[in-house]
């Protein structure tokens, strides 16, 4: 399997995610897929890494965001860059992997997408428990071994996510290509393929309370959502042999949620993890929306 990792101004992070995937999954080819950052502690680490892996970045006057930059253009390009491999997981710079790869893993993979030609995508990560407040709901589907997400107020994240295993012949078969947006994405895979699968053993995760990039031109309502979510750099520990052991042999009906088989090194933040610095901050998230509308203006 290839992973193609996404950077923009988060060298600390790259650096982690890496580092997880070295570690979980040593026998797998990785290409870095940055935005031109220009933080120098991702240019440092980026540098580290060019001479190992394949390091992929736009043009310095790049204009296309589609094609030459930006999240989703660099999926685009990674897309093609790797449509000849059987399969391609994609990761970015505030994720990482959480317990070893196993060739078990990737022939149970290969075996769900030859049971299910329909299946476009399968999603690599735990569940987030604060999904759960936001109505959602998962199914398991004993034939292909996925989950498979049933009720949501938000429509994206049930047909496609940013974070991602697939079959690049299969997605070129049917003639996709990468939108600009994760609810664009979601709606054109919905007219392509069936739901998003999620692992019944997921193998990566987003970190949680991760901070707005470096570099970013924050609101006031930002800097404080941040300070009142305690956002910061909480990496996972590695699963231990017994913790995979439990997640693998436990009951169907017990969902794959972050915050019941995961734990962060050292220092954690309070559950359910949140993903987004705006995420329940109530006045604060008014305060930014305001905030953005009047730069808006005056641009």
């Amino acid at each position: 399997m290839i992973f193609c990792v996404f950077s923009f101004n988060r060298g600390r992070y790259l650096e982690n995610c890496i580092t997880s995937i070295e570690t979980c999954a040593p026998d797998h080819s990785i290409v870095i897929l940055d935005d031109n950052s220009t933080d120098p502690e991702t240019t440092r680490v980026l540098e580290k890494y060019r001479g190992k892996y394949r390091v992929i970045q736009p043009p310095g006057n790049a204009k296309s965001k589609h094609h030459l930059g930006g999240l989703y253009g660099n999926m685009q390009r990674a897309f093609e860059e790797c449509i000849d491999a059987e399969l391609v997981c994609y990761l970015q710079d505030d994720t990482q992997m959480v317990r070893r790869l196993e060739d078990k893993d990737i022939e149970d993979i290969e075996a769900r997408f030859q049971k299910a030609p329909a299946l476009g995508f399968i999603n690599p990560c735990f569940i987030r428990g604060i999904n759960f407040t936001k109505g959602a709901e998962y199914a398991y589907n004993a034939e292909l071994k996925l989950y498979f997400r049933e009720r949501s107020r938000r429509s994206s994240g049930t047909y496609f996510s940013a974070l991602l295993v697939m079959k690049p012949g299969r997605l070129r078969d049917a003639g996709w290509s990468f939108a600009e947006s994760e609810p664009a994405n979601n709606q054109k895979a919905a007219t392509h393929f069936m739901p998003m699968g999620y692992l019944f053993a997921p193998f990566a995760m987003w970190l949680p309370e991760v901070p707005a990039y470096r570099g970013k031109k924050k609101t006031l309502g930002l800097k404080l959502a941040e300070k009142k979510r305690k956002c910061g750099y909480y990496p996972f520990a590695l699963m231990t042999d017994s913790e995979i052991t439990d997640l693998k042999q436990r009951h169907e009906s017990r969902l794959p949620i972050a915050e019941d088989f995961l734990h962060c090194e050292g220092q954690e933040p309070p559950k359910p993890w949140a993903y987004n610095p705006l995420t329940n901050t109530g006045w604060i998230k008014t305060l930014n929306q305001a905030e953005v509308s009047i730069r808006r203006l005056f641009k």
